[in-house]
């Protein structure tokens, strides 16, 4: 994000711009059934699978076949490069945001670029500017915590397509959904009225991805819009502040702050968020894991308009002084209020 004047806030060389459930292996079994999740451990009479609610023992012997998700993209891909023919790929509602049911063939950044285009937006508030995505077609977007910090006037701008070019528009009614600060994640919602359908993009699975599989940003670096950087996975299990994060040789950029980073299949991997101070080729994203828990657990984020500067809301703790008032009232030294908590 940019800040007028341009502040960044750096911790342990970073500049900050400031675990969800995993689609896991496939058990076939014999009686045409199956069974999806992360594989514990496989010994010679049994298989241990967390299938997230509880952990299953699968014997051995009722076991056909283990599917992993890379070996399915493996395989879509070795069929793509024979001329064979491409896995169907549909898109599926997962109520509130989209995500893509089997395997897609990779495209180009060019094809994928034109595509997607209408999707990332630029957010920009009184002390700045970020990027952001739409999540869903009804104006629903997602930036950084850190973007629209202590901000409350947001407008977006949108670059839709017309007449093979595109147009930019600007929103100015910008709710405030949901904020995680430590996740650095902020759900925002246009409410203009004269609004139309927006074109959402799809959320992948950053678990499967490969080290050295290339990835692309679409944002406004510097303010620069509409700036497509390309690298690749560098690794997905970088440890910063307590959080593991994407690193990608993409350059990422003050500006950059909330878009997206995507696959060569089109879908949301992570959100960019930061980058090493003086380093190239050294940025960082949001998994998209977190951004689906975040999203999936909303509620417990919502957006407190009598506290603009807390991304919580926090019940008031119970007290064994108000438990004392209420039994002992007959006793002149119990105290007859408890002051609340600021």
């Amino acid at each position: 994000m940019i800040r007028r004047p341009l502040s960044l806030a750096v911790l342990a060389g970073v500049v900050v711009f400031p675990l969800a459930p995993i689609l896991g292996e496939t058990l076939q079994l014999r009686n045409n059934a199956a069974i999806t999740g992360r594989i514990l451990t496989e010994k010679a009479d049994a298989v241990v699978v967390d299938v997230g609610y509880t952990v299953l023992v699968v014997p051995r012997a009722e076991v056909v076949k283990i599917s992993k998700p890379e070996d399915e993209a493996a395989a879509a891909k070795s069929a793509a490069k024979k001329g064979g023919p491409k896995p169907a790929a549909a898109v599926v509602e997962q109520g509130f945001y989209q995500t893509i049911k089997g395997v897609q063939a990779d495209r180009s950044v060019r094809e994928l670029v034109n595509l997607l285009g209408e999707s990332v937006v630029q957010v920009r508030t009184p002390g700045g500017l970020g990027s952001g995505f739409f999540i869903n077609e009804d104006g629903y977007l997602i930036t950084n915590f850190h973007v629209v910090e202590s901000e409350t006037k947001i407008s977006i701008e949108v670059f839709q397509q017309k007449g093979g070019q595109l147009d930019r528009h600007s929103y100015k009614d910008v709710r405030i959904i949901a904020m995680n600060k430590f996740a650095d994640l902020t759900l925002l919602k246009i409410e203009d009225k004269d609004a139309p359908k927006f074109r959402p993009v799809s959320l992948g699975n950053a678990d499967i991805l490969a080290v050295g599989e290339k990835v692309f940003a679409i944002g406004s670096p510097l303010g620069l819009e509409r700036t497509v950087t390309e690298g690749i996975v560098s690794t997905k299990t970088r440890q910063m502040q307590g959080s593991l994060y994407l690193q990608t040789t993409a350059q990422i950029n003050p500006g950059n702050s909330g878009g997206p980073l995507f696959n060569l299949r089109g879908e949301v991997v992570g959100v960019t968020n930061m980058k090493i101070t003086f380093g190239e080729g050294l940025g960082f994203a949001i998994p998209v894991e977190d951004l689906k828990n975040f999203l999936n657990h909303r509620d417990a984020y919502a957006y407190d308009t009598d506290n603009p500067s807390s991304p919580f809301r926090y019940l008031e703790p119970p007290s064994k002084l108000k438990q004392s008032a209420s039994t002992d009232g007959a006793n002149p030294a119990a105290p007859k209020a408890v002051r609340k908590r600021k």
